[in-house]
């Protein structure tokens, strides 16, 4: 018998945490300045970015649509990075609900720092990739912001998730 974690438990799961971290951060706008050096950001605005960004790139490639350059996206406000997420999301479900989508199919990064036997990746992996990658960086948040002196109650695990029974 196989058991596993589904990629639409997976998405739920990262629409929670993105939704908390908008509220908490729509709640304390001083955070969004706090020195951060996760991600290659300078501060929580930039991490956010970073998140977001991401998945929206990540979204983007896995339905073959052109990639949004990093310096044409927003640097902020909160709620335009926000819309990244709710646009990579709505991407996401798209392909998660089409039953032609291949997600055994090849997709080939062309990171130059990327060793080229690890360029070549199955669609399937980057979605786990996508949606995994902003579950460990909201982490890092929520140490960063807690010994900051700003404890912002996040039960981001997996275990405490509605996404999943």
């Amino acid at each position: 018998m196989s058991i596993g974690v589904s990629m639409e438990e997976l998405l739920g799961w990262s629409e929670e945490s993105s939704n908390f971290w908008k509220a908490h951060l729509d709640a304390n706008p001083a955070l969004l300045e706090l020195k951060c050096g996760i991600g290659g950001a300078t501060n929580v605005q930039q991490l956010v970015r970073h998140i977001w960004g991401a998945e929206m790139r990540w979204a983007r490639r896995l339905a073959s649509e052109p990639e949004i350059p990093w310096e044409t996206m927003p640097p902020g406000p909160l709620e335009a990075l926000f819309d990244l997420h709710l646009q990579a999301t709505g991407i996401f479900k798209r392909l998660l609900a089409n039953p032609q989508k291949d997600w055994e199919a090849r997709y080939t990064l062309t990171f130059d720092w990327l060793p080229p036997d690890k360029r070549a990746l199955t669609h399937r992996k980057i979605l786990g990739h996508a949606l995994l990658h902003g579950q460990r960086h909201w982490a890092q948040l929520a140490t960063l912001v807690r010994e900051a002196g700003s404890p912002s109650g996040f039960w981001g695990d997996l275990l405490f998730s509605s996404s999943l029974a």
